[in-house]
């Protein structure tokens, strides 16, 4: 992860969307602030408007402020997408038509997404993983497989089989790479 500013996301505006409640902490402030060193502005989104109860696994942590909901906003708003984990973040989001549109757009619009640990489960949702390949915390590897993507064990992987680069991790242990590598993916888009 970059430690200083140097402007590589100059000028972006990378969402983050999350669910009211669920999201892995550090999945979310780890990615957030490699988006800031590197010059971008990141945004939270959520599926309301409102205070965001992140998690330290199954343990409530801090809260952040969420200032548009997902059907206040399009992928056109945005230079690219960040989906963290956490067990229950995805599982609020796919459930949600305006979240699943919100990351379909992206797909569709051919612009990069980044996701780490669970957060994959709301791309099956969106329908967007199919012939992909992709990493993800291992017990949503069934459900990534059965919608057609070809998981691995791996680190971070950047796909870029597709309109736009997917960025996907492991778990907390893989944000350094994860940072780096989506940040890079960022910059190049």
């Amino acid at each position: 992860m970059a430690s200083r500013s140097d402007n590589q996301l100059h000028d972006k505006r990378i969402a983050f969307l999350v669910a009211p409640e669920g999201v892995e902490q550090v999945e979310l402030t780890e990615p957030w602030r490699a988006v800031e060193n590197a010059g971008g502005t990141p945004e939270l989104v959520s599926t309301e408007v409102g205070k965001v109860q992140a998690f330290n696994h199954l343990t409530p942590a801090d809260t952040f402020d969420a200032d548009k909901s997902a059907d206040q906003v399009t992928h056109a708003d945005y230079a690219a997408l960040v989906l963290p984990g956490g067990v229950a973040n995805p599982d609020f989001l796919r459930t949600d038509d305006a979240a699943v549109a919100f990351v379909k757009g992206f797909f569709d619009a051919g612009k990069p997404v980044a996701v780490i640990c669970h957060g994959p489960w709301t791309l099956v949702e969106a329908d967007v993983v199919r012939g992909r390949t992709l990493t993800s915390w291992p017990s949503i590897r069934t459900d990534l497989v059965n919608a057609g993507a070809n998981w691995m064990d791996e680190e971070v992987i950047a796909c870029s089989r597709g309109a736009s680069t997917l960025v996907s991790s492991r778990k907390p242990d893989d944000l350094p790479s994860f940072c780096h590598t989506l940040v890079e993916v960022f910059a190049a888009a």
